[in-house]
């Protein structure tokens, strides 16, 4: 009897509540419905991983063949490959791309010219409305051994050409700062958010002590953005089994097939170029499965660390 009588009564105050504040609700519905239209209900599709797919028969008539696209993904030559290459450039770019935003925002933020902070902020978020195509194309530009102004830099003192982008190792590294180059001024702009909620007493009492710029930075900066580089960093490992397809194609070439083919790029070539969608979308389940995976792990580490997770 007790629960029957409670169900009106919450049922009133959610009435009450949806009355109260129903322009908020309305402007949350765009959102909500751009969730359930465009990542719920593709999700649908993800039991082709589990089916012989025709695309002439639809996902409904085409016969379910249990894990077998599953042990086909582990017998693909290529597979082993792609997930080394993918690890490998989030590894590094988690490395030397992590730490990137934040040393920038700490330097944005003691700038006390303004106008000279405003320009430095505008031209270090250009780069990131710019299309990794574009981009792609002024990076060989820039170290075309034949004209690229590099080379031309290194021919001056003497020194020979070399082939950045057909040699596997520097083909790695220009990868990695290009994706500083074009992200780091963009994710600046969570940190510069961050450092404005920190309480400007705390910077006065600190320079009344006699406290430098560095251990104000030390001391106080650093700590009041932690919160923000823990989640950020959970997002980060979440993400490590996956990778941007533009940014690889971009940039790779024949000649670097080795470490350029990354998941992408192989689900690029198997479900577009060969039409293997029942495999493509196996690839693309485990790989979902793998990012929770560590997205969990990360948020538990985040928290037995004694700072806030995700949840």
């Amino acid at each position: 009897m007790k629960s029957a009588a409670v169900l009106p009564h919450k049922k009133r105050k959610i009435g009450r509540e949806l009355r109260k504040n129903y322009d908020l609700y309305l402007y949350l519905l765009p959102g909500f419905f751009y969730f359930v239209i465009f990542c719920y209900i593709p999700m649908f599709g993800l039991v082709i991983a589990f089916k012989d797919y025709n695309i002439f028969n639809g996902i409904l008539a085409s016969p379910w063949n249990g894990l077998d696209n599953f042990r086909e993904m582990l017998r693909m030559p290529a597979f082993t490959n792609m997930i080394n290459n993918t690890l490998l450039l989030n590894f590094l770019g988690l490395i030397f791309g992590f730490p990137a935003p934040i040393i920038l925002a700490i330097m944005l933020n003691e700038i006390r010219a303004k106008y000279f902070k405003r320009i430095s902020q505008s031209l270090l978020y250009l780069p990131h409305f710019m299309s990794w195509i574009v981009l792609g194309g002024i990076i060989y530009q820039i170290l075309s051994p034949n004209y690229g102004i590099i080379n031309e830099i290194l021919q001056w003192f003497g020194l020979p050409p070399v082939y950045f982008m057909i040699d596997k190792g520097w083909w790695v590294a220009v990868y990695i700062m290009s994706g500083i180059w074009q992200g780091a001024g963009w994710g600046t702009i969570l940190y510069l958010a961050t450092m404005t909620t920190i309480d400007p007493s705390l910077y006065e009492a600190a320079i009344i002590d006699g406290a430098g710029r560095w251990k104000r930075i030390k001391h106080i900066t650093i700590p009041g953005i932690m919160p923000t580089m823990a989640v950020l960093l959970i997002f980060a490992v979440g993400g490590m089994v996956s990778i941007g397809f533009e940014h690889a194609f971009a940039l790779a070439n024949p000649i670097v097939n080795d470490v350029s083919t990354v998941i992408s790029i192989g689900l690029y070539e198997l479900g577009i170029m060969r039409g293997a969608y029942s495999i493509t979308t196996a690839i693309g389940l485990a790989q979902s499965v793998v990012n929770l995976i560590l997205l969990l792990g990360a948020n538990y580490m985040v928290k037995k660390m004694g700072h806030e997770g995700l949840w």
